[in-house]
């Protein structure tokens, strides 16, 4: 099975920033892709930002230009680096890993508990 912790959420005032991390253990060898999502109260939870075990990434348009995904595989570990972070940021923020197979195709998701972000106005 797959682990996954996030830490570094907490409070910022508008405009500040926070760096999220998601250190993974366990079967981590063979996962295709590592995002990270976010659900405020009463929401739908929101995928943030991907990246694949190659290196691309990909964001929200919400959150295009402030946030930057990253991966250490040496040290197995996911960053989210956030930037001029707004109110509307305010969520749990949970990290994700994504293995995908093709014979047959299978989707496996492993999570996080999540790490509280509160971005105050």
């Amino acid at each position: 099975q797959v682990q996954l912790v996030e830490s570094g959420g907490g409070l910022v005032q508008a405009g500040g920033s926070l760096r999220l991390s998601c250190a993974a253990s366990g079967s981590i060898f063979d996962i295709n892709d590592m995002n990270w999502y976010r659900q405020a109260p009463g929401k739908q939870r929101e995928l943030v930002a991907i990246i694949t075990s190659s290196g691309r990434t990909n964001y929200a348009d919400s959150v295009k230009g402030r946030f930057t995904i990253s991966r250490d595989n040496a040290e197995n570990t996911m960053y989210l680096q956030m930037n001029s972070l707004k109110p509307e940021d305010t969520a749990v923020y949970y990290c994700n890993a994504r293995r995908i197979t093709d014979t047959p195709f299978r989707v496996f998701d492993y999570w996080g508990q999540g790490t509280q972000v509160t971005v105050s106005s």
